[in-house]
């Protein structure tokens, strides 16, 4: 078995909406069938018992090893509590060749699932040993490291629900949700809102308790100390037990609570120090550690922490209860899991000390010994739920204790004998005031009832029924894409409303180009969805960027299929027919969004009309034909319908019509240009699924002119010494077909064409294009481009010359090296009245050449 290619589909793509790796596997002639394999699934099944191999009932289905392969590689991710069910495996045209597919949460764990899956599919051919709990153990370790926390998680859970797209920006906690200018973003329980000032001040807890006393919230006394004499010193003035911790610590690191005598502060100081900039030493309030959430002007959850203990048996030692209880699989390192492993730690031995222990004491039967004065989860302690026992009071207290930090999300920890009474001196004290606090206590508590703190937060985040989404439209198809779209961005720009574009010419904010190159593939697409200033996005959506990753969204608003034609790439990456084709471009048909969603589809192409039955929201056909069987059906249904009658664009549904006389669209010279007509209707269509009205359509169809400044090698026209130059980026034998009907229906005494091929179409596409431009011109041109694109030099002349082979006009065939230089040939060549067909490769450079070439003095 050889892998020869794997990737990762970031996004909805072909096979499935999940995320999910993609590999080819190619299997040997034995390998086909495992039944083949001698012994192979005993041994499969010795090393992997629970692996589930399937094989369908009365199916012609024999599983290959890709098969196991993938089922492997899944379950291994299951096993390991990844949340997958997804794979597949589909054999390709060539034989024993296979592309398998296995759906992921987390890309590094998805790579190291299928890897692992093949070293057990080896380990299993060649009867050699696989740990498969050390598999397990590194799957699920790595999980536990790149998934997010519990406080993040339970945030974009509860933003999932809602229906708000979420984007991971680093492999940490920082998490954007939303869209463009709607987007919101968070870092675990901080949100883009919460003020670096309020922290500032929750890390110093000297202020904090200055401004909470200073709002009648109770606090204890106490100061900030300068050393250990001073820390004595302020335990004396005091009087009685004191906490003593750092100053700006955290996850109650330091911390010493219950501190009495001399020995006991001077300790209790050294170990605070070593984790703060100062010690503070405050008076020890008896009561229960209580931690209250609040997030906005409301209390939300609060949770009673108690701190890690361990209860005698007579038998074992005090470390030996405590590996016990870090057994539990709740329990975990760091922030992971619900609850974490208990330590046995300085301070912990000194807590153990204070109360006459040591780790190997053996505790008496029914003996609770306490590990630690602090009740931190995060140092193995526990949490109970009594949110619903927090009296209204004591609520307000925690809510104005948040707002006179300045937290719009806040953990207070409160010391108090209960949370029944309201705050005062006698009952209780706020000793802390945290940003960015834990929400797993609130999430999973050890007793009690889990509170959705993650939707609580997103609420603050997002109005009710508000999902964080700008309008996104996605148009594919063999051609006119990049026309749509940047006619369709064009209609949806209006003052206070910026437009975001992505096309095979670049990136686009409002009217700045922020990339350049082929920018039609799901990195662009993402790229604009990040930018803050984006209102409504655009997206040329190709079909090697669905391919090679997936989509650059979750859904768009409205999907726009141009045309398929005779199709384009084929032969590439095992999409071989225009049916196979289809099936790659409806991808954004099929993620439209459900009930508002709409796909508007070229009811002139068999294959884009076959993809109505896979839109989950509604559809809008168009055609020139107004008598179209297509749109006459649609039409009387009461759908939309876009077609021409006589020299009007219509738009049609359920018996109201809106007309746009062609004359006043010049993208389309008229009407005289049927493929820019298609491209108008697409472009106004996909704007009226938008929810843009009439106006603003009628007014951007009239001011969007196809020159080099707006949709460059798009039928871009230039007045050469009275013979007219047409450039153009066809590149297809469709595209070839609307070239030759469009430039038939202008006049020319003459007409030349200039043209290269892109090696990694077919061979028969690349004569194919020669072969219909051989009957419409009289002189061809053909050059060799600066890119082979895998072919050897002269093999695409060869093929577009054999496409002139049977040319039924042209009668000058001249071939050049060099994209310039061709054009150079083909104009010194032009007399007033011709009329010459540049299809450029170098877009850019090309259209520049020509332009400088038009502006150049005559000669005397």
């Amino acid at each position: 078995m050889e892998v020869s290619r794997v990737r990762a589909l970031r996004g909805p793509n072909i096979w499935c909406r999940q995320t999910a790796i993609e590999a080819i596997v190619s299997c040997s002639e034995a390998e086909r069938v495992i039944d083949d394999l001698d012994a192979f699934e005993t041994r499969l099944r010795a090393r992997f018992p629970d692996i589930d191999i399937q094989r369908p009932v009365g199916a012609v289905f024999e599983p290959s090893l890709a098969h196991v392969l993938a089922t492997a590689a899944l379950s291994l991710q299951a096993v390991a509590g990844c949340p997958v069910t997804f794979c597949r495996t589909v054999p390709t045209p060539d034989a024993g060749v296979y592309q398998v597919v296995i759906e992921y949460v987390e890309e590094n764990v998805g790579r190291l699932a299928f890897d692992l899956a093949g070293d057990l599919c080896e380990a299993a051919l060649r009867d050699a040993p696989f740990d498969l709990a050390q598999a397990v153990f590194q799957l699920k370790d790595l999980y536990d490291d790149v998934r997010l926390g519990p406080s993040t998680g339970s945030i974009v859970q509860a933003a999932m629900r809602r229906g708000i797209p979420y984007r991971r920006l680093t492999e940490g906690s920082l998490v954007q949700f939303g869209w463009g200018r709607r987007q919101r973003r968070i870092q675990a329980a901080e949100t883009d809102a919460s003020s670096a000032i309020g922290e500032a001040i929750a890390q110093d807890k000297a202020l904090t308790k200055s401004l909470l006393a200073s709002a009648g919230v109770s606090v204890p006394r106490g100061r900030v100390v300068e050393d250990a004499d001073d820390a004595w010193h302020a335990a004396q003035d005091i009087g009685g037990p004191v906490v003593v911790k750092p100053l700006d610590g955290n996850q109650g690191k330091g911390v010493a609570v219950n501190v009495q005598g001399r020995e006991q502060v001077l300790a209790a100081y050294a170990v605070a120090r070593e984790h703060g900039s100062s010690v503070i030493v405050e008076r020890y309030f008896p009561g229960h550690d209580f931690r209250l959430l609040v997030v906005g002007d409301r209390l939300v959850a609060a949770a009673r922490r108690d701190p890690p203990q361990v209860v005698g048996d007579g038998t074992h030692s005090i470390a030996q209860l405590v590996d016990v209880i870090n057994q539990d699989p709740l329990r975990g390192e760091g922030h992971g899991t619900s609850l974490t492993r208990i330590r046995l730690d300085e301070t912990a031995l000194n807590t153990l000390a204070s109360q006459g222990y040591q780790a190997d004491s053996v505790p008496a039967q029914g003996v609770c010994v306490v590990l630690r004065n602090n009740a931190n989860l995060s140092t193995g302690g526990s949490a109970t739920d009594v949110t619903e026992q927090v009296h209204p009071e004591l609520a307000a207290s925690a809510v104005m204790a948040a707002r006179m930090v300045g937290l719009d999300i806040c953990g207070i920890d409160l010391v108090a004998r209960d949370v029944y009474q309201p705050l005062t001196p006698e009952t209780g004290c706020i000793v802390e005031v945290n940003a960015a606090p834990g929400l797993r206590m609130h999430l999973t508590p050890s007793f009690g009832t889990g509170r959705d703190v993650g939707e609580a937060i997103v609420e603050t985040l997002y109005a009710p029924g508000d999902t964080g989404r700008i309008p996104v439209a996605a148009v594919t198809g063999t051609n006119g894409k990049t026309t749509t779209v940047r006619l369709l961005a064009h209609l949806c720009a209006r003052p206070g409303v910026c437009v975001g574009m992505s096309n095979s010419d670049g990136v686009y904010v409002g009217a700045r180009c922020i990339d350049t190159g082929d920018c039609s593939g799901p990195r662009s697409a993402r790229n604009v969805l990040l930018h803050p200033d984006v209102d409504v996005a655009v997206f040329e959506t190709a079909r090697g960027g669905i391919l090679r990753e997936g989509l650059g969204f979750d859904r768009c608003d409205v999907a726009v299929v141009t045309n398929l034609g005779l199709g384009d790439h084929l032969g590439m990456n095992y999409i071989r027919t225009v049916e196979e084709l289809a099936a790659v471009k409806r991808v954004i048909v099929e993620n439209l969004a459900p009930a508002t969603g709409m796909a508007v589809l070229n009811a002139q192409d068999a294959h884009v009309v076959g993809m109505a039955a896979y839109c989950p929201g509604r559809v809008t056909y168009f055609a020139q034909d107004a008598r179209h069987p297509i749109i006459e059906t649609h039409r009387a249904q009461g759908g939309r319908v876009v077609f021409v009658d006589q020299d009007d664009l219509v738009f049609s549904e359920g018996g109201t019509e809106t007309r746009i006389q062609l004359s006043v669209v010049p993208l389309t010279r008229g009407g005289t240009l049927p493929f820019q007509v298609e491209n108008a209707m697409a472009a106004a269509a996909a704007a009226w699924g938008l929810g843009i009205d009439w106006v603003q359509i009628q007014r951007g169809l009239a001011t969007f002119v196809s020159d080099v400044g707006t949709v460059p090698g798009r039928f871009n026209v230039f007045d050469y010494r009275g013979a007219t130059v047409i450039a153009d980026y066809g590149h297809n034998p469709d595209a070839m077909v609307a070239l030759v009907a469009a430039v038939e229906a202008l006049p020319a005494r003459r007409r030349t064409v200039v043209i290269s091929g892109a090696g990694d179409r077919r061979d028969q596409d690349i004569r194919q294009q020669t072969e219909i431009l051989g009957d419409a011109f009289d002189s061809v041109v053909l050059y060799q481009d600066q890119c082979q694109r895998g072919r050897a030099d002269g093999e695409v002349l060869a093929l577009l010359r054999a496409g002139l082979s049977s040319a039924r006009r042209a009668s000058r065939v001249e071939e050049i090296h060099g994209e310039c230089l061709a054009i150079d040939t083909a104009l010194s060549s032009l007399a007033p009245g011709d009329l010459c067909l540049v299809l450029v490769d170098q877009v850019e450079a090309s259209l520049a050449h020509i332009a400088q070439r038009v502006r150049a003095p005559l000669p005397v």
